[in-house]
């Protein structure tokens, strides 16, 4: 899942979404420069999004340099498919050795779920 800095998005959060689902947060701290990282989050956004139970996710990066990006999940299994998908593996093991001078992961179960927005 990308958390590099690509393309311009429009600026809307994803919409709530029918409860319960999951959520997987993934905070980090990248290394300097690119090695690759780019092209390998680009892979991982096309591949995920064809994972059954794949709902969306977000991004974002802090001037200093935190990145969070929060992924959408129907269920658990449908996390543990992602994290079983050997390209991701791959990335994953990169991304230890190269991409993040830290990083965290949470997953938690959403309870409620509610959106606003302005016409």
């Amino acid at each position: 899942m990308s958390d590099h800095v690509g393309a311009p998005v429009a600026a809307r959060p994803l919409p709530a979404f029918e409860l319960p689902y999951y959520v997987v947060v993934f905070s980090s701290v990248r290394t300097p420069g690119d090695r690759g990282y780019g092209e390998t989050a680009d892979r991982m956004d096309e591949l995920v999004a064809q994972m059954p139970g794949y709902l969306g996710h977000e991004s974002a990066r802090t001037p200093g340099g935190l990145g969070i990006t929060v992924s959408y999940f129907r269920d658990v299994a449908a996390i543990e498919r992602w994290r079983s998908v050997g390209e991701h593996r791959a990335a994953q093991q990169q991304g230890r050795a190269e991409w993040y001078e830290q990083y965290t992961v949470h997953i938690a179960e959403v309870e409620r779920s509610h959106g606003f927005a302005r016409d």
